[in-house]
């Protein structure tokens, strides 16, 4: 089966003036109808796996002169913050071995077996040819397409900085006892992103009164990681934003707040994007 829609939204700003792109893999919401047949799980259910409205805090990047771009097809579908081979057997019919890692083992691979608490999605398995369909279509145009565009940004600018954006379940804080961050930044322990980078970020959601955490609980997975090099002028954080500040997570609705709680993120990413702002971006060479 082909899929009838493209993986994801890009949106191209003329003229690029920010060496920054804005990144939501997890918040698409097309269920292809086949796979709606399929599934055990009610939409509700399957949705609260999704990163809901996140790529609504992006609506202002063409106007900060940053490339943004968001997945079309859910999480619950294929998860774009996997490795491709990290493929589960226990819900891809033929494969030889499991792809290695605890989230695979876990059921949480490139397609995932289980959706948020565990909730098996499929009745049965998919074959692997339509795995296959589904990394095809989907995993590998989105990952050349963010490859690209940070080739291009360190070509403009000297460096190019990937900032990914999630969010996080309550219950997924309190599970680890923590004292509720609102924001948790993640560069692999300083692994993914330069420090004076990582500390502007954490700044700029500082200064709106939010709590900031780094790396704890969540550090960052397979797209932190691959995208940020330091050494190669290539950098990449996750933001996660705690879900409970913007939305009724039980019914995955906006909160009657919400355009006051994107008015902060407005200001947050405007911050964001200057860090790798430039007026005259083709007269920057890389180091």
């Amino acid at each position: 089966m082909k899929h009838d829609r493209p993986a994801f939204r890009l949106c191209e700003p003329d003229p690029v003036r920010t060496s920054v792109i804005f990144s939501s893999p997890h918040s698409g919401s097309y269920y292809p109808t086949d796979f709606q047949q399929n599934t055990v799980l009610d939409l509700a259910r399957l949705r609260s796996s999704e990163d809901a409205f996140v790529d609504d805090f992006m609506h202002l990047g063409a106007q900060l002169g940053a490339y943004c771009i968001a997945a079309t097809y859910p999480r619950a579908y294929l998860d774009l913050n996997r490795a491709r081979d990290e493929l589960d057997p226990g819900i891809v019919e033929g494969l030889r071995q499991r792809g290695s890692g605890s989230r695979v083992a876990a059921g949480l691979g490139v397609i995932p077996r289980v959706v948020s608490g565990g909730r098996a999605i499929l009745r049965g398995k998919i074959s692997l040819a339509e795995a296959e369909t589904r990394l095809d279509d989907i995993w590998t145009p989105w990952h050349r397409q963010i490859d690209l565009l940070m080739e291009a940004n360190k070509k403009r600018f000297g460096e190019a900085l990937l900032v990914d954006l999630h969010s996080m379940p309550s219950e997924a804080i309190e599970a680890f006892g923590l004292k509720r961050p609102e924001i948790v930044i993640g560069d692999r322990y300083g692994s993914s992103a330069s420090e004076h980078i990582v500390e502007e970020i954490e700044a700029a959601f500082a200064a709106t009164g939010l709590s900031v955490s780094r790396n704890t609980p969540f550090a960052g997975a397979y797209i932190t990681k691959t995208y940020g090099q330091p050494a190669n002028h290539r950098h990449a954080i996750q933001i996660e934003i705690n879900r409970a500040l913007y939305m009724d997570e039980a019914r995955i609705e906006r909160r009657a707040d919400f355009a006051e709680f994107q008015s902060l993120m407005d200001g947050v990413l405007a911050r964001i994007a200057a860090i790798g702002r430039s007026d005259q971006p083709d007269t920057m060479a890389a180091e």
